[in-house]
């Protein structure tokens, strides 16, 4: 049986020893920028930040402050709850939470599978709601839609790729936050909500799509935030580990040269030295494809901040709808993301843990799919069979 040889995996690592120490040379390096360019950006006001920025030219500087830059020192609001106990902490999310809707949403998919004779594939949504009152209110429940072939199947390639699957998901999670919206607001309580995306609203990864395929993520990121304001629904795009350096790129704009090429969470990551700690609220203005191309207006809808969620890892970044800050509630609507990390594992929100584990499609799962396509497809009458490698595997499996 093959396995991992501890004598090679060592053998392998001494041998590139040398580019290893090069990479900390070249960390220590960009640490030294960093503090020479944050101390320039630091001492900048908000006023002189956009102006220079203006001078600059550049459209797409990455960020742009937001009123509450002003306001923090060292770019840092401290959290100014403290506690002696974890008890006290969870004492305090609940009174933060109560009288106060939080939903989430997420998904997950079957891949179409070259095992079987006749492509599908499948998306569920899973949507977790709490109303946080006395007595407790809870609402679980999911989405499962099956993609046929004609929903698959790539007119350029012929062939049925992952994209279309990765697409729909994405757009399903999008249209039951609406939903959820949507529901809040016939309600009368859209203020009072919280809704969670798991994930950004800066979709550049669809700025590196073929032609054609990025409108689906466009269009239901605009119809969330559209609806998000249009209803007065406080929304948080919750991104746990971000590589994004719009920040970066601003004060690369405003303070350099020389230029930095850390990460946004590396360059707040020593400026907030306590739990809740967090930055003041950007602007996002990030530069890619989309924006480049005039298809990604709506990035500047959208505001952001790095929060200090674990000691042991970069802060978190959260995404907003500029209404958010604009009306004011942004403490407000930080403080209830920091109830829902309290009450849940790890400095993750348990809205969004709830919701992953209720959307979740587990192997067995994706099995019994199968298994249930299967009798389906026979019962129509129509030719099915799995391959020659999916009867081997079953057949391992029962021996």
């Amino acid at each position: 049986m093959a396995m991992l040889s501890r004598t090679k995996v060592m053998g392998a690592l001494e041998t590139k020893r040398e580019q290893f120490a090069q990479y900390q040379q070249a960390l220590r390096l960009q640490s030294d920028l960093r503090n020479q360019l944050l101390a320039r950006f630091m001492a900048m006001h908000s006023g002189v930040i956009a102006a220079q920025v203006k001078t600059s030219g550049q459209e797409w500087p990455g960020a742009l402050p937001t009123p509450e830059f002003d306001r923090a020192e060292a770019l840092c609001i401290p959290f100014e709850a403290r506690w002696e106990s974890h008890q006290e902490a969870r004492r305090w999310a609940l009174a933060v939470l109560e009288g106060h809707p939080v939903a989430a949403v997420d998904g997950s998919q079957i891949p179409p599978s070259k095992e079987l004779s006749i492509p599908v594939a499948a998306v569920q949504i899973g949507w977790y709601l709490n109303y946080h009152v006395a007595g407790g209110r809870y609402e679980k429940d999911v989405r499962f839609e099956v993609l046929t072939p004609n929903e698959l199947g790539d007119e350029e390639s012929g062939d049925f790729p992952d994209w279309r699957v990765n697409q729909r998901r994405f757009m399903l999670e999008c249209e039951q936050l609406v939903a959820l919206m949507e529901r809040f607001a016939s309600e009368g309580i859209a203020r009072e909500t919280l809704c969670f995306f798991d994930g950004s609203f800066i979709i550049s990864f669809a700025g590196q799509m073929r032609p054609g395929r990025a409108e689906g993520y466009l269009d239901a990121v605009r119809s969330l935030l559209g609806a998000s304001k249009r209803l007065a629904v406080p929304l948080v795009g919750f991104v746990d580990s971000s590589a994004s350096r719009d920040v970066v790129m601003l004060v690369n704009t405003v303070a350099g040269p020389p230029y930095m090429s850390l990460t946004d969470g590396v360059l707040f990551d020593p400026l907030l030295p306590a739990w809740g700690d967090r930055t003041p609220f950007f602007l996002c203005a990030r530069n890619d494809p989309l924006s480049q191309s005039g298809a990604a207006e709506f990035y500047k809808d959208v505001a952001f901040c790095y929060i200090r969620l674990a000691m042991d890892r970069p802060p978190a970044r959260l995404e907003v709808p500029r209404w958010v800050v604009e009306d004011g509630c942004g403490d407000e609507i930080v403080a209830r993301v920091l109830g829902e990390c309290i009450v849940g594992a790890g400095g993750y929100p348990y809205a969004i843990e709830s919701a992953d584990a209720i959307a979740v499609l587990k192997q067995t799962d994706r099995e019994q799919f199968y298994v249930l396509f299967q009798r389906f497809i026979e019962q129509q009458g129509l030719p099915f069979h799995l391959s020659r490698k999916s009867l081997s595997k079953q057949k391992r499996r029962v021996s």
